[in-house]
């Protein structure tokens, strides 16, 4: 009876301290040590980078970035560039090399391109190598915790691949360096904001260790890091934001650490990460509560909440980074893993195949800091941004700031590699849809399986599996039936498979598979047509979004030694056009589906693979408003009933530059 008193004291008094002491960004508690059981795996597993080999339209696309900007960034761009202090040279020793290599490391590997993993091996060899007696790694001139916690999360992926023996150590030896100089030194700034990323590596090595010192590191980050679930219980951001409501007159602080896009991307995780490692049911639950928050104050069209810097509201002319789209791709892989939720993955295709390839020019080449859904001129002109400056839309290699040079590189790789997850039965997940190969091994005697996923989606309805080999027990096979798939349909070797599909669920096959097993899934994509800021609307068929195809004229601003030049982008046809929909439920009934080939660059005006004609009527009353398209009109507008109407094209938004996304909607008079 005194044992089990002293063991509920030991657990009950962190409890009491967190209800009682407001948990402050830089207020220092006593770390508790969290009991083992806190420890909890997540509901579904990622597999090992390497395990999914993207093919078809997917490779293409990997292999567009690898050929430009990922694969020679370093070649010329002096923050990555031989005297960069994450090489031992005596150049920007912060965020960026940990960036690039973050992204680099997947994208090799997915690739399995030679050059590509010796260019990412200089990388890791030196923050190896670079490990200091006491335990502490990287550039000497570092004290930021933050860059570090990059570096973890790219050597979780590098070892992974490679089984490089050098990692396991090296991580463990860091961990019980931070955990004795936290007290000394603690998280300041950014790594407040962002202390749960390392919760990943931290997470990867108790896995591997079962060394309970790594959760009481967790659980003293926890205590020194910004509490996210408490700030969105209490969001405070119900308006857009300025440099005079967050104080930025005076230079960075908490408050605009709170309110920054990349930040709120990534912490979309963070309280569940917690929740699995150290933290309550609560926390695992909070992400519901976050998605609901942002969509209502600041969600966008294309999947993402506005952020240019800091939120900004639901006006389809915000803009968002693309830092913070890439991260918040990274958060839904994590959060698909972690709560087994299909929702995620719902979210995670929507930003990926709309988000991601809308802010890079088509070659990759060039990419913005901040995209728009109605993005009608691209320019250096002051606009109505939070807090960012008059470059921001620009297409070029650094538009208002590096950091998105940096960090772009993980978008594409790391959604390839997240393609599949792994079932605590022993099973296989489809978590997202993709063309890919997939090599791994199921069930205790990790029998070999190889599956090939041919697919042309998102573009189109039918993804097929065939298994091309399998071990001798029943596999269970989870497909992710997406909330807009009404009416799908399994089959398995041509015979339906019992049951029907549910949106938004995962579909369970259960059987022994055989060599030559084809599975296939037709998802039906239906036009949706979906409400949005000033009762606007926007248009969707699957997991794509579509735009308003416009006329382009780019114009050189700047150029530099690479071909990442710098464009300013000019519309040369009209923008402002209303959407004449028919009254009553079934306003799709308006548009006129047309698929084309996928070849050449998809996420291109040119290239993209599906076109949508729908009747418009120009609205002239509709104009800029502080260089960007104005607010759309309130809808439902009443024009005369002889105004002439225009066929419009309306193409996937990540193959547009220029776009209209949200339309006011037009009824013509009785």
């Amino acid at each position: 009876m005194h044992f089990h008193m002293l063991t509920l004291a030991r657990y009950m008094l962190p409890l009491v301290a967190a209800v009682f002491l407001p948990r402050l960004p830089h207020q220092l508690l006593p770390a508790p040590t969290p009991p083992l059981e806190a420890f909890r795996p997540g509901v579904l597993q990622a597999l090992p980078l390497g395990s999914v080999q993207p093919q078809g339209w997917l490779r293409r696309q990997l292999q567009i970035q690898a050929d430009v900007l990922s694969g020679h960034l370093d070649e010329f761009w002096p923050d990555l560039g031989p005297t960069s202090a994450w090489l031992g040279g005596t150049g920007e020793g912060w965020e960026r090399g940990p960036y690039y290599l973050d992204g680099l490391v997947p994208l090799a590997y997915g690739l399995d391109d030679a050059a590509l993993k010796a260019k990412a091996q200089k990388w890791v060899d030196w923050a190896l190598h670079s490990q200091r007696p006491d335990g502490g790694f990287g550039p000497v001139k570092n004290q930021d915790w933050w860059p570090n916690m990059l570096v973890l999360k790219a050597l979780m992926q590098y070892q992974e691949a490679s089984n490089d023996p050098r990692v396991v150590p090296f991580m463990t030896r860091y961990f019980a360096y931070q955990g004795q100089q936290l007290t000394q030194r603690p998280l300041h700034e950014w790594a407040v904001y962002r202390w749960a990323e390392e919760l990943l590596p931290i997470r990867w090595l108790y896995e591997r260790t079962h060394n309970p010192q790594l959760l009481t590191l967790a659980s003293q980050l926890a205590q020194q890091g910004f509490d996210w679930q408490q700030a969105y219980a209490q969001f405070r951001f119900t308006q857009p934001t300025s440099s005079a409501s967050l104080g930025l007159e005076g230079g960075n602080n908490d408050l605009a650490l709170q309110a920054h896009g990349v930040n709120n991307a990534m912490a979309l995780k963070m309280p569940a990460l917690w929740g699995f490692t150290g933290g309550t049911a609560a926390d695992r639950q909070a992400i519901y509560n976050q998605i609901a928050k942002l969509d209502t104050y600041h969600g966008l069209p294309n999947g993402m909440f506005s952020g240019d810097e800091h939120l900004s509201g639901r006006n389809p002319s915000q803009g968002i980074e693309l830092c913070a789209v890439v991260e918040a791709q990274f958060s839904y892989e994590e959060l698909l893993a972690l709560l087994g939720d299909p929702q995620f993955g719902d979210r995670l295709e929507k930003i990926t195949f709309n988000a991601l390839p809308a802010t890079f020019d088509p070659t990759m080449w060039a990419h913005q800091y901040d995209q728009q859904p109605n993005q009608v001129v691209v320019s250096r002109a002051h606009r109505q941004w939070s807090t960012n400056g008059d470059e921001s839309n620009l297409f070029g290699l650094e538009p208002h700031f590096g950091c998105c040079t940096a960090n772009m590189h993980q978008g594409w790789p790391k959604f390839a590699a997240s393609l599949w997850l792994a079932s605590p039965d022993g099973g296989l997940v489809a978590a997202a849809y993709a063309p890919n190969r997939l090599r791994t091994t199921s069930g205790p005697s990790h029998q070999p399986v190889i599956i090939r996923e041919e697919t042309e989606y998102p573009f189109r309805e039918t993804v097929r599996f065939t298994f091309e080999q399998v071990g001798q027990q029943a596999m269970p096979l989870q497909l992710r039936i997406p909330v807009w798939a009404v009416g799908s349909v399994v089959t398995v070797n041509g015979r339906a498979a019992p049951g029907a599909p549910q949106p938004g669920t995962f579909y369970t096959l259960r059987q022994r598979w055989h060599r030559g097993d084809v599975v296939e899934l037709r998802l039906p994509m239906a036009v949706r047509v979906v409400p949005g800021y000033n009762n606007s609307v926007w248009v969707e068929r699957g997991p794509l979004v579509y735009g308003l195809k416009l006329g382009e004229e780019w114009t050189k601003l700047r150029e530099r030694p690479s071909l990442a030049d710098d464009y300013q982008v000019r519309a040369t046809t009209p923008w402002n056009y209303g959407l004449l929909l028919p009254a009553g439920p079934a306003p799709a009934t308006a548009f006129k589906v047309k698929e084309l080939p996928l070849s050449g660059v998809l996420f291109s005006p040119e290239g993209a693979p599906v076109e949508l004609q729908v009747a418009g009527v120009r609205l002239p009353q509709w104009q800029l408003v502080d260089n960007s398209a104005g607010p759309p009109p309130a809808s439902p507008m009443t024009i005369p009933a002889g105004a002439p109407t225009e066929l419009l094209t309306l193409v996937p938004y990540g193959s547009t530059k220029l776009r209209i996304t949200a339309f006011p909607v037009v009824q013509r008079q009785p």
